[in-house]
């Protein structure tokens, strides 16, 4: 089994920096520390484009380009990063959206640590 690599780069997206702060702060406890920051979908796709990411966390509701948005570009363009979807909706036909869309994992508002690093286990493996 491939260890985790705790400074590969992540990439955190959202159009609201206060959860951005929130989300590298956990990932930080979990001794990730490498991790971008995009404030929408355009900009993030861009930084996806010019560097590799081992990871993706990118809230699904901003504007112009929306995570969903981007998580079908990022998969249109080949690239297969663990990419795990942040939304304050739980609904049943978002998921399948986002599960259709090739998301890896997906991350129900408010969270914490724990949470994240189910998710990260889930998506990356254990660590």
């Amino acid at each position: 089994m491939v260890a985790v690599n705790k400074d590969m780069n992540i990439l955190v997206v959202d159009d609201y920096q206060t959860m951005i702060r929130i989300i590298k702060n956990l990932l930080k406890q979990l001794g990730f520390n490498n991790a971008d920051e995009a404030t929408d979908g355009g900009m993030a796709f861009e930084k996806i484009s010019a560097k590799n990411y081992g990871l993706i966390i990118s809230d699904w509701n901003m504007e112009p380009m929306t995570g969903i948005d981007l998580l079908k570009k990022v998969r249109g363009s080949g690239n297969k990063v663990p990419f795990i979807m942040v939304t304050a909706e739980s609904k049943t036909e978002n998921v399948l959206a986002a599960r259709e869309a090739g998301v890896n994992n997906y991350i129900v508002k408010p969270f914490n640590a724990d949470t994240l690093k189910t998710k990260l286990t889930s998506v990356l493996g254990e660590f």
